[in-house]
């Protein structure tokens, strides 16, 4: 009886600590709950995590590229387009990314969906297609300075094309 009994804690003793082992590879930090609180930031390599107690979110620190959707934009001279761009982003700081905003991935898409309607929309024709350094420029520090309470950092946007409208092409 006290040999079976040993045999059962001791598997359990196992299996806890198998369920407790985390592997973070080096592009990935976790963001560690205890009892619901925020604890820590911990990675990359093997970190234990106790169940029921703690909870990781991992999050991934490598550069994202995203595609921002066409937009269409009415220029500061009345002219209709399409535009679409390119964004390069990372999280920096995975604490802020997972506690500050629900969806960082999604909200910075959103994000810069209108600060590229917005910006553009102050210009005219010939600016957006003769200046799109500046305005890739002015659209990324937007950006990040929006982002930066996320813990998320823009490191580049580009204006890919700038299509006229059907009835304006010649």
């Amino acid at each position: 009886m006290v040999s079976t009994t040993g045999l059962v804690v001791a598997i359990l003793v196992v299996g806890l600590l198998v369920a407790s082992v985390r592997v973070l590879r080096e592009y990935e930090r976790g963001v560690i709950f205890l009892m619901g609180r925020f604890w820590k930031v911990k990675g990359p390599g093997m970190i234990l995590v106790v169940p029921a107690i703690q909870q990781m979110v991992r999050i991934d620190i490598r550069t994202i590229v995203m595609d921002v959707p066409s937009q269409d934009v009415i220029s500061r001279d009345n002219v209709s387009v399409k535009v679409n761009a390119v964004l390069y982003f990372r999280v920096i700081d995975p604490e802020r990314a997972v506690i500050q905003i629900e969806d960082y991935y999604a909200a910075t898409s959103q994000l810069a969906q209108t600060t590229l309607r917005a910006v553009l929309g102050k210009h005219e024709l010939d600016d957006m297609l003769s200046e799109r350094d500046k305005l890739n420029a002015d659209i990324q520090t937007i950006l990040d300075g929006q982002t930066g309470a996320w813990g998320i950092k823009v490191a580049n946007v580009e204006i890919k094309h700038v299509d006229l409208e059907g009835n304006m092409i010649r």
